[in-house]
């Protein structure tokens, strides 16, 4: 099992290229099972959440190959299988989302329950009523989602007690091969949500208002290929923003862009970081010094949930007191006692975490618990005296690419030690 070590006191310095984005590659790779195609996606993450989708996908029975390497990808193919398997779907939650275009294309599907980071309760349920206004019928048991729609989907309204962006996700999917129009109401607004609608656009879905709160999908028989680049990763952008922040420097971020994370970056400007948008990213400043803020998560455009751990590790070494208030997850102040660990003066009560900042951080040996805390302890120990060994990194690997040589690129001292079984 491969961990990290990480010696901190190192100012940041340079260019970080910012890559596809996770949480809208995986949901473009889906949609694939919506035609034939093929669908040719470009600037795809390298990252293992792809490849655990790639292996779903074709298991299901469509051709995935790489062109020039594994960020373009084609996928396409017919339909051999509607069951997505419990040995797959336990490692990666954005497999539920293979439900919606399976109904939809072949009128069946059998899920399993998903799994995913252990952050708190995350059910399904929004996905599932959805679908059956859509007309499918839906059976829980042994563990399994079983589905069908003998007749085809059809349109509806749809209204979400909460914007759940799976769940959006989910059923404007699905919607796009339903007979007559579908609308979707409160539905998640974030950045990803946009990129899938247009994505789905260019294969001929007739889809309006994907970045507005409610969605209208007028159904069309049958989608075709196309080729689609994904979005920049809005989450990575933050996180290599948060490292600047904390050790100082100046970093430019290429590709990030100002428009799909605004809260993060006021944010940033308010705890002191300097940031400006430039033809080619964002160009991330701090002197180090950082100021106490704070901050709750919401739904886009609010804060995302994504960001709260990476911003808990840079508050964690600022001026004055913070506090955190989550509200997306109830179980996502695990990386709370690891940073403690190095020295950080973090409580918690409930949703809150109350963080007073410290003049510096020690190096300790820690251990990630979740994808984004995994970068939280990175943070910690990119600024922290000593050397801090960073173990269960797998963690890390499912959503960021090559991180060691991106901060090593910029004057990190951060290796990745590849451990025998």
């Amino acid at each position: 099992m491969d961990y990290f070590l990480i010696e901190g006191g190192q100012r940041l310095g340079g260019r970080i290229p910012v890559g596809g984005a996770k949480n809208s590659g995986l949901k473009l790779m889906v949609a694939s099972l919506l035609s034939e195609g093929p669908l040719i996606l470009s600037n795809v993450p390298d990252i293992a959440d792809i490849r655990t989708m790639r292996s779903l996908l074709s298991q299901l029975g469509l051709d995935v190959d790489e062109v020039d390497g594994p960020r373009k990808l084609s996928l396409g193919g017919a339909i051999a299988s509607v069951e997505a398997p419990y040995d797959i779907v336990s490692r990666m939650r954005a497999s539920i989302l293979v439900l919606g275009p399976l109904l939809a294309r072949v009128g069946e599907a059998r899920v399993s329950l998903p799994g995913g980071c252990a952050i708190g309760t995350r059910p399904v349920d929004l996905h599932l009523k959805g679908l059956e206004a859509l007309g499918a019928e839906i059976l829980l048991e042994g563990g399994y989602i079983n589905a069908k729609a003998p007749d085809g989907l059809k349109g509806g309204r749809i209204v979400l007690p909460f914007p759940s962006v799976g769940a959006t996700e989910n059923i404007l999917m699905a919607a796009t091969l339903a007979r007559g129009t579908t609308e979707i109401v409160n539905a998640a607004r974030e950045p990803e949500i946009l990129d899938l609608a247009n994505c789905l656009n260019a294969m001929g879905a007739r889809i309006t208002g994907a970045h507005s709160g409610t969605i209208l999908v007028e159904g069309v028989e049958r989608l075709h290929g196309a080729h689609y680049s994904v979005m920049p990763d809005r989450i990575e952008c933050g996180t290599y923003a948060c490292a600047v922040g904390m050790t100082g420097g100046d970093v430019l971020l290429e590709g990030g862009r100002m428009a799909d994370q605004e809260a993060v970056i006021h944010a940033l400007r308010e705890a002191g970081v300097t940031v400006t948008e430039e033809v080619d990213g964002l160009r991330i400043q701090s002197d180090g010094y950082l100021k106490g803020i704070d901050l709750t998560t919401e739904p886009y455009p609010g804060f995302p949930t994504d960001m709260q751990a990476q911003f808990m590790a840079m508050l964690s070494v600022a001026d004055g007191a913070s506090t955190i208030t989550e509200t997306i997850f109830e179980n996502r102040f695990m990386h709370v006692p690891e940073l403690n660990r190095m020295g950080a003066k973090i409580s918690t009560q409930g949703r809150s975490a109350v963080i007073r900042g410290v003049k510096r951080l020690s190096a300790a040996r820690v251990m990630a618990t979740d994808l984004r805390a995994s970068f939280s302890l990175i943070l910690a120990g990119l600024v922290a005296e000593g050397e801090t060994m960073l173990s269960r990194v797998y963690h890390l690997d499912r959503g960021y690419e090559h991180v060691e040589k991106k901060l090593s690129a910029c004057g990190a001292k951060i290796r990745r030690v590849q451990q025998s079984k």
